[in-house]
C-alpha cells in the first residue's frame, strides 16, 4: 500500500510513498515512550528554546515550506507562507507563555498546603488533515510538547512530502528522538494506534464522520480525546452592515485555500431589504478572482486538493439546484488539467437542500434570504455544526447581543473568524469538542492533579 504525491495544478501523480509495516511503527512508538521521561524532566526553558529554534527554521524557510504546501494540495503560494510563519509565531507564543499557563494553581482547602498542578499525560496521537497541513499539526504540537508530552502524527494520505518535512523540521530544531515523529500509516492502520497502551490522548481534525470513528475507539480504549470536526459557519449581514467592507471580507473568507477551510464562511444569511445590494457587490468582487497556476504570486484562486473533492462538491451543487436553488455566479469545474472549480454563489437555499443541510467544501458560497434579524438567527442556528460565525453591524452593541447566541464555538462581530493563538479554538455541536490554543488548548492534554499536603 501506498501514499501518493498528486499536484492539484496539474493531476500529475509526483512521488509515493510505502505505508509502514507492524516492524516501523513498532519502532516510532518505541522511541516516543523512550523519550518521555526525559522530556517530561526537561525544564520549561529548554523546550522554549527549542520551540524557538523551530519556529527560526519555519521563518528562514518559508518558501521552502510553502512550496511543498502548494505542491501537495494547491495552496496558493502567498497563503502558503503565510500558513508557515503562523506556525512559527505558535511556536513562539507557546515558548512564551507555557510556563505561565501551566504554573501551580494554589487553593485554599482544610490542607497545610492544596494546589493544581498541570503535568503531562505522555504520549499524543494527533491525526489531522489536508488543507492547512502545516498549521493543524503545529498547533497541537506546541502546546502538547511544551506541556512536556511526546507526540505522534498521522497525516493525511495525500500530504506525505508535509508529513515527511515537518519530521525533519523538530530534528533540525534539536528536538530529541522520538519527541516527536510522523507515522506514514494509513487509516486503517490508525486505529491499532489509538489502543496502543504508550498512547494516552488523541486530537483529531477532520469530517465529522472521521470524529465519531476516532471518539469510539479513544472511548473504547477510555483515553482522552479532541475533536476538530466541519464547519457550515454563517455570515449575518443585518441592514445597517457596512456592505462593501462586509461583501470584501465575505470574499476573503469563502474563497481563502479554495473554500477549503472549516471555518470558512460558507451560510450567507442576508436580511431581505440589503441582499440584493449584498449579492451585487459579493458577486463583482468573486468573479474578479484569478482561477490559476498556485505557484504565480497573482493568483487568486488555485486548484481544489482532489478530484472526488471537486466531484462531490459540484454534485452538491447540482442537486441543490435541481431542488429549486438558482445561480448568482456560475462557476463550476474548470476545464483543463488540474483540478480547478470556478468560484460559483447560489441564491435563494433553503431547508432540505444538499447546500443547506450540508457542509460545502471549496469554492462555493451559498445565499439563504431572512426576513428580519430574528430569522436570520434562527438559521444561522438551524444547522448541526457549531464552528464559527460571523455578524455584520454598525451597532456593535446589537450585533455583540445576537453573536452570543450563535450557537458555535466562536462568534466574530465585523471580522473575519480565523484562528488566533491567544485565543481558543474549537467547536460544539458536530464540529466536536475540546479546545486548541491559548491557555485552554494546553489545559486539554495534561493531568490536572490535586495535591494535597499536612
Amino acid at each position: 500500500m501506498t501514499m501518493e504525491t498528486i499536484n492539484p495544478t496539474t493531476g500529475e501523480r509526483l512521488k509515493t510513498f510505502d505505508v509502514w509495516n507492524e516492524r516501523q511503527i513498532e519502532a516510532a512508538l518505541s522511541d516516543a515512550a523512550a523519550a518521555t521521561a526525559g522530556w517530561q524532566a526537561a525544564s520549561f526553558a529548554e523546550r522554549a528554546r527549542l520551540f524557538r529554534s523551530a519556529a527560526a527554521e519555519l521563518r528562514n524557510n518559508a518558501a521552502h515550506y510553502g512550496g511543498i504546501i502548494t505542491l501537495e494540495m494547491g495552496k496558493i503560494a502567498r497563503e502558503a507562507r503565510a500558513e508557515v510563519e503562523k506556525c512559527a509565531l505558535g511556536c513562539e507564543f507557546y515558548a512564551e507563555h507555557a510556563a505561565t499557563f501551566l504554573v501551580d494553581e494554589k487553593i485554599e482547602s482544610d490542607a497545610s498546603s492544596s494546589y493544581v498542578a498541570y503535568l503531562p499525560l505522555g504520549t499524543v496521537l494527533a491525526i489531522m488533515p489536508w488543507n492547512f497541513p502545516f498549521w493543524q499539526v503545529f498547533r497541537f504540537a506546541a502546546p502538547s510538547l511544551m506541556a512536556g508530552n511526546t507526540a505522534v502524527l498521522k497525516h493525511a494520505s495525500n500530504v506525505p512530502q508535509c508529513a515527511l518535512a515537518i519530521d525533519e523540521i523538530f530534528h533540525k530544531a534539536g528536538f530529541p528522538k522520538g519527541v516527536f515523529r510522523t507515522l506514514m500509516i494509513s487509516a486503517a492502520q490508525t486505529e491499532q494506534v489509538i489502543a496502543d497502551p504508550r498512547i494516552h490522548a488523541v486530537t483529531l481534525t477532520g469530517s465529522d464522520a472521521a470524529g465519531r470513528k476516532v471518539a469510539a475507539a479513544a472511548g473504547a480504549n477510555l483515553k482522552k480525546s479532541v475533536l476538530e470536526l466541519g464547519g457550515s459557519d454563517a455570515f449575518i449581514v443585518l441592514p445597517d452592515a457596512d456592505l462593501e467592507q462586509a461583501a470584501s471580507v465575505g470574499v476573503a473568507s469563502r474563497f481563502l485555500n479554495c473554500g477549503q477551510s472549516c471555518i470558512a464562511a460558507k451560510r450567507f444569511i442576508l436580511v431581505d431589504s440589503i441582499a440584493e445590494s449584498f449579492i451585487e457587490l459579493f458577486k463583482h468582487k468573486a468573479h474578479a478572482l484569478r482561477l490559476g497556476d498556485p505557484a504565480r504570486e497573482d493568483t487568486g484562486l488555485g486548484p481544489m486538493a482532489r478530484a472526488d473533492l471537486r466531484d462531490q462538491l459540484h454534485q452538491q451543487v447540482a442537486d441543490s439546484v435541481m431542488t429549486g436553488a438558482t445561480f448568482a455566479l456560475h462557476g463550476g469545474p474548470a476545464a483543463g488539467s488540474g483540478f480547478f472549480y470556478e468560484p460559483t454563489i447560489i441564491d435563494h437555499v433553503g431547508p432540505g437542500m444538499r447546500a443547506y443541510e450540508e457542509e460545502l467544501f471549496g469554492p462555493v458560497a451559498i445565499i439563504i434570504r431572512a426576513r428580519d434579524a430574528d430569522a436570520a438567527m434562527r438559521i444561522a442556528n438551524d444547522n448541526r455544526y457549531g464552528l464559527g460565525g460571523s455578524l455584520w453591524t454598525r451597532d456593535i452593541k446589537k450585533g455583540e447581543r445576537l453573536a452570543r447566541h450563535l450557537q458555535s464555538g466562536a462568534s466574530f462581530v465585523n471580522g473575519l473568524v480565523k484562528s488566533d493563538p491567544r485565543l481558543p479554538f474549537g467547536g460544539i455541536k458536530a464540529s466536536g469538542y475540546g479546545r486548541e490554543l491559548s491557555v485552554h488548548g494546553i489545559h486539554e492534554f495534561v493531568n490536572i492533579k490535586t495535591m494535597w499536603i499536612r
